[in-house]
Protein backbone atom coordinates (compact mmCIF):
# COMPACT_ATOMS: atom_id res chain seq x y z
CA UNK A 1 0.00 0.00 0.00
CA UNK A 2 2.83 2.36 0.94
CA UNK A 3 4.68 1.47 -2.27
CA UNK A 4 1.59 2.24 -4.28
CA UNK A 5 1.26 5.65 -2.60
CA UNK A 6 4.93 6.45 -3.23
CA UNK A 7 4.55 5.55 -6.91
CA UNK A 8 1.50 7.77 -7.17
CA UNK A 9 3.33 10.61 -5.45
CA UNK A 10 6.32 10.29 -7.81
CA UNK A 11 3.92 10.22 -10.79
CA UNK A 12 2.23 13.35 -9.45
CA UNK A 13 5.58 15.15 -9.09
CA UNK A 14 6.62 14.19 -12.64
CA UNK A 15 3.33 15.52 -14.03
CA UNK A 16 3.66 18.66 -11.96
CA UNK A 17 7.16 19.27 -13.35
CA UNK A 18 5.89 18.65 -16.88
CA UNK A 19 3.01 21.09 -16.35
CA UNK A 20 5.38 23.76 -15.06
CA UNK A 21 7.70 23.20 -17.99
CA UNK A 22 4.80 23.39 -20.45
CA UNK A 23 3.53 26.53 -18.79
CA UNK A 24 6.95 28.14 -19.11
CA UNK A 25 7.15 27.19 -22.79
CA UNK A 26 3.62 28.41 -23.52
CA UNK A 27 4.23 31.57 -21.52
CA UNK A 28 7.40 32.29 -23.48
CA UNK A 29 5.62 31.71 -26.79
CA UNK A 30 2.76 33.98 -25.75
CA UNK A 31 5.15 36.74 -24.67
CA UNK A 32 6.97 36.44 -28.01
CA UNK A 33 3.70 36.67 -29.93
CA UNK A 34 2.60 39.75 -27.96
CA UNK A 35 6.00 41.42 -28.49
CA UNK A 36 5.85 40.68 -32.24
CA UNK A 37 2.36 42.17 -32.52
CA UNK A 38 3.33 45.30 -30.57
CA UNK A 39 6.46 45.83 -32.66
CA UNK A 40 4.44 45.28 -35.84
CA UNK A 41 1.88 47.89 -34.84
CA UNK A 42 4.63 50.36 -33.90
CA UNK A 43 6.47 49.77 -37.18
CA UNK A 44 3.30 50.27 -39.22
CA UNK A 45 2.48 53.47 -37.37
CA UNK A 46 6.01 54.76 -37.76
CA UNK A 47 5.99 53.85 -41.44
CA UNK A 48 2.70 55.62 -42.03
CA UNK A 49 3.98 58.70 -40.24
CA UNK A 50 7.25 58.68 -42.15
CA UNK A 51 5.67 58.14 -45.54
CA UNK A 52 2.50 60.18 -45.09
CA UNK A 53 1.61 62.28 -48.11
CA UNK A 54 0.22 65.32 -46.28
CA UNK A 55 -0.53 66.76 -42.85
CA UNK A 56 -4.24 65.95 -43.02
CA UNK A 57 -5.21 69.63 -43.16
CA UNK A 58 -8.83 70.05 -44.26
CA UNK A 59 -8.79 72.81 -46.87
CA UNK A 60 -10.39 73.00 -50.30
CA UNK A 61 -9.42 74.89 -53.45
CA UNK A 62 -12.17 77.49 -53.29
CA UNK A 63 -11.24 81.14 -53.67
CA UNK A 64 -10.10 82.45 -50.28
CA UNK A 65 -10.94 85.87 -48.88
CA UNK A 66 -8.57 88.31 -50.57
CA UNK A 67 -8.08 91.96 -49.67
CA UNK A 68 -7.26 93.54 -53.03
CA UNK A 69 -4.90 96.51 -52.53
CA UNK A 70 -3.22 96.85 -55.90
CA UNK A 71 -0.01 98.86 -56.02
CA UNK A 72 0.16 101.96 -58.17
CA UNK A 73 1.80 101.19 -61.51
CA UNK A 74 5.47 102.13 -61.20
CA UNK A 75 8.81 100.78 -62.40
CA UNK A 76 9.98 99.63 -58.96
CA UNK A 77 7.19 97.31 -57.79
CA UNK A 78 4.38 97.11 -60.36
CA UNK A 79 5.70 97.72 -63.86
CA UNK A 80 2.32 96.96 -65.45
CA UNK A 81 3.89 94.44 -67.85
CA UNK A 82 1.61 91.59 -68.94
CA UNK A 83 2.99 88.20 -67.93
CA UNK A 84 3.33 85.14 -70.13
CA UNK A 85 0.93 82.22 -69.59
CA UNK A 86 1.31 81.16 -65.96
CA UNK A 87 3.15 77.86 -65.54
CA UNK A 88 4.04 77.94 -61.85
CA UNK A 89 3.36 79.26 -58.36
CA UNK A 90 6.36 80.45 -56.31
CA UNK A 91 6.35 80.48 -52.50
CA UNK A 92 8.51 83.02 -50.62
CA UNK A 93 8.96 84.24 -47.05
CA UNK A 94 9.42 87.89 -46.11
CA UNK A 95 12.70 87.37 -44.16
CA UNK A 96 11.39 90.14 -41.89
CA UNK A 97 10.19 88.44 -38.66
CA UNK A 98 7.11 89.93 -37.09
CA UNK A 99 6.12 92.14 -40.02
CA UNK A 100 2.51 92.05 -41.18
CA UNK A 101 0.99 91.58 -44.61
CA UNK A 102 0.02 95.26 -44.58
CA UNK A 103 3.58 96.28 -43.65
CA UNK A 104 4.97 94.39 -46.62
CA UNK A 105 2.33 95.63 -49.05
CA UNK A 106 2.98 99.23 -47.97
CA UNK A 107 6.72 98.71 -48.35
CA UNK A 108 6.19 97.61 -51.97
CA UNK A 109 3.99 100.67 -52.57
CA UNK A 110 6.60 103.01 -51.08
CA UNK A 111 9.25 101.88 -53.54
CA UNK A 112 7.73 104.13 -56.21
CA UNK A 113 8.98 107.05 -54.11
CA UNK A 114 12.07 105.66 -52.38
CA UNK A 115 13.50 103.91 -55.46
CA UNK A 116 15.34 101.75 -52.94
CA UNK A 117 15.09 98.54 -54.95
CA UNK A 118 12.78 96.67 -57.31
CA UNK A 119 10.70 94.07 -55.51
CA UNK A 120 7.07 93.01 -55.07
CA UNK A 121 4.77 90.01 -54.96
CA UNK A 122 1.33 89.20 -56.27
CA UNK A 123 0.09 88.18 -52.82
CA UNK A 124 1.21 88.60 -49.21
CA UNK A 125 -0.16 86.34 -46.46
CA UNK A 126 -0.09 87.65 -42.90
CA UNK A 127 0.41 85.79 -39.63
CA UNK A 128 -3.33 85.71 -38.94
CA UNK A 129 -4.01 84.20 -42.35
CA UNK A 130 -5.08 87.45 -44.02
CA UNK A 131 -4.29 87.69 -47.73
CA UNK A 132 -3.51 90.96 -49.52
CA UNK A 133 -3.20 91.10 -53.31
CA UNK A 134 -0.66 93.64 -54.56
CA UNK A 135 -0.34 92.86 -58.26
CA UNK A 136 -2.88 91.33 -60.69
CA UNK A 137 -2.09 87.73 -61.59
CA UNK A 138 -1.90 88.65 -65.28
CA UNK A 139 0.89 91.14 -64.61
CA UNK A 140 4.54 90.61 -63.81
CA UNK A 141 5.77 91.09 -60.22
CA UNK A 142 9.39 91.52 -59.15
CA UNK A 143 9.74 88.40 -56.98
CA UNK A 144 11.19 85.34 -58.67
CA UNK A 145 14.02 86.54 -60.88
CA UNK A 146 14.13 84.53 -64.11
CA UNK A 147 10.63 83.16 -63.41
CA UNK A 148 8.93 86.54 -62.99
CA UNK A 149 7.47 86.31 -66.49
CA UNK A 150 5.46 83.08 -66.06
CA UNK A 151 4.74 82.62 -62.34
CA UNK A 152 2.52 83.98 -59.59
CA UNK A 153 4.38 84.80 -56.37
CA UNK A 154 3.19 84.48 -52.77
CA UNK A 155 5.07 86.14 -49.90
CA UNK A 156 4.43 84.75 -46.42
CA UNK A 157 4.94 86.52 -43.10
CA UNK A 158 6.45 84.65 -40.15
CA UNK A 159 6.88 85.38 -36.43
CA UNK A 160 10.55 84.56 -35.88
CA UNK A 161 13.94 83.79 -37.40
CA UNK A 162 13.12 80.13 -38.07
CA UNK A 163 10.88 81.24 -40.92
CA UNK A 164 8.18 78.78 -39.84
CA UNK A 165 4.69 79.98 -40.66
CA UNK A 166 1.86 80.20 -38.15
CA UNK A 167 -0.97 77.68 -38.56
CA UNK A 168 -3.18 80.46 -39.91
CA UNK A 169 -0.58 81.51 -42.50
CA UNK A 170 -0.03 77.91 -43.52
CA UNK A 171 -3.73 77.21 -43.97
CA UNK A 172 -4.23 80.32 -46.13
CA UNK A 173 -1.13 79.43 -48.14
CA UNK A 174 -2.45 75.96 -48.91
CA UNK A 175 -5.88 77.27 -49.94
CA UNK A 176 -4.52 80.18 -52.01
CA UNK A 177 -1.99 77.94 -53.76
CA UNK A 178 -4.60 75.28 -54.51
CA UNK A 179 -7.01 77.91 -55.83
CA UNK A 180 -4.33 79.40 -58.09
CA UNK A 181 -3.42 75.92 -59.34
CA UNK A 182 -7.04 75.29 -60.34
CA UNK A 183 -7.31 78.79 -61.85
CA UNK A 184 -4.32 78.21 -64.12
CA UNK A 185 -4.69 74.47 -64.71
CA UNK A 186 -1.64 73.53 -62.65
CA UNK A 187 -0.84 70.79 -60.13
CA UNK A 188 1.17 70.67 -56.91
CA UNK A 189 4.21 69.74 -59.01
CA UNK A 190 4.10 73.22 -60.55
CA UNK A 191 4.49 74.82 -57.10
CA UNK A 192 8.10 75.77 -56.35
CA UNK A 193 10.18 77.72 -53.87
CA UNK A 194 12.22 80.84 -54.62
CA UNK A 195 15.11 78.55 -53.71
CA UNK A 196 14.33 76.32 -56.71
CA UNK A 197 14.85 79.28 -59.03
CA UNK A 198 17.95 80.96 -57.59
CA UNK A 199 19.26 78.82 -54.73
CA UNK A 200 18.34 81.57 -52.24
CA UNK A 201 17.27 80.19 -48.83
CA UNK A 202 13.66 81.21 -49.35
CA UNK A 203 11.26 80.28 -47.89
CA UNK A 204 13.74 79.35 -45.16
CA UNK A 205 11.67 76.76 -43.27
CA UNK A 206 10.68 74.91 -46.44
CA UNK A 207 14.29 74.89 -47.66
CA UNK A 208 15.76 73.62 -44.40
CA UNK A 209 12.99 71.03 -43.88
CA UNK A 210 12.41 69.17 -47.15
CA UNK A 211 9.82 66.91 -45.50
CA UNK A 212 7.76 69.94 -44.49
CA UNK A 213 7.90 71.13 -48.10
CA UNK A 214 6.72 67.77 -49.42
CA UNK A 215 3.90 67.69 -46.88
CA UNK A 216 2.86 71.18 -47.97
CA UNK A 217 2.66 70.07 -51.59
CA UNK A 218 0.69 67.05 -50.42
CA UNK A 219 -1.76 69.37 -48.67
CA UNK A 220 -2.09 71.42 -51.86
CA UNK A 221 -2.78 68.26 -53.85
CA UNK A 222 -5.43 67.15 -51.36
CA UNK A 223 -7.06 70.60 -51.50
CA UNK A 224 -7.12 70.55 -55.32
CA UNK A 225 -8.70 67.08 -55.32
CA UNK A 226 -11.17 67.80 -52.52
CA UNK A 227 -13.83 69.14 -54.87
CA UNK A 228 -13.59 66.35 -57.43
Amino acid sequence: MKKRRRRRYRYYLRNLKMDKKSMCIYGGILALVILTVVLGIYSCAAGRNKNRANTGLKVDASEPDIDVQLLDVNEYSRPGIESDPITGIVVHYTANPGSTAQNNRDYFEGLKDSHETSVSSHFVIGMEGEIIQCVPTWELAYASNSRNHDTVSIECCHPDETGKFTDETYKSLVQLTAWLCKKFGLTQDDVIRHYDVTGKICPKYFVEDEKAWELFKGDVKAAIESGK
